[in-house]
């Protein structure tokens, strides 16, 4: 039980300040003031603007590397003030596993259409698209998207390369990550090809040659 001679006590302090000197009194009030003003900023913050509707957008559910195919576990689904939704915001995360993300991607991000490469997307009737590595960053400074290449990989022989993909084409050349080795390159290819193409980045050194 709480002492019954605390709320006296407690009575008398504030008594005692309001009725103390002016700069006493000037101090509380001036502490009042920032209290509430604080207070103000932040149900500013929180709260919606009149009228304001939210609108779902879909965002990284964890940081995302460009490259990377997404998955649902990867993705989320927040309600943003229609105001600040980005042009181009995916709605449904239906409608991005699966796709290849061209950029990195930070946790709470909206994902964007242009931020896509996928079997929906893909031109030509493609149906996959398959992160490639790329050693030389020569050949990667020559491809833009929409040429058409070839993805071999070495052979036995090192005059037997062993083609992977023929007329595939590139969708995207992501910028240079100066903490990886090699340039990333998104390539669409029939789906029968890419589960092939894919495994070979992992184990072999891929290269990709320019089609005329």
């Amino acid at each position: 039980m709480p002492d019954a001679r605390l709320a006296p006590r407690l009575h008398h302090r504030l008594a005692a300040l309001v009725s103390g000197p002016g700069w006493r009194r000037t101090l509380i009030l001036r502490r009042t003031a920032s209290a509430l003003l604080v207070l103000l900023a932040l149900i500013t913050a929180v709260a919606p603007a009149p009228g304001s509707t939210r609108t779902p957008v879909v965002v990284a559910a964890v940081d995302l590397a460009a490259g990377r195919t997404i998955q649902a576990a990867d993705l989320a689904l927040r309600r943003w003030p229609a105001e600040l939704v980005p042009a181009g915001s995916v709605r449904d995360p239906t409608a991005a596993r699966g796709r290849v993300l061209v950029g990195a991607a930070r946790a709470g991000e909206p994902i964007t259409d242009v931020r896509l490469v996928g079997a929906g997307l893909l031109p030509g009737g493609q149906a996959a698209a398959v992160p490639v590595r790329l050693a030389d960053a020569a050949v990667a400074a020559l491809l833009v998207p929409g040429r058409k290449v070839d993805v071999v990989t070495a052979g036995e022989r090192s005059d037997q390369p062993v083609l992977l993909a023929d007329d595939a084409e590139v969708l995207a050349v992501l910028p240079e990550d100066p903490h990886t080795r090699g340039r990333l390159v998104i390539v669409g290819m029939p789906r029968q090809i890419a589960t092939r193409v894919a495994a070979a980045s992992l184990a072999d050194q891929v290269a990709i040659t320019l089609r005329d």
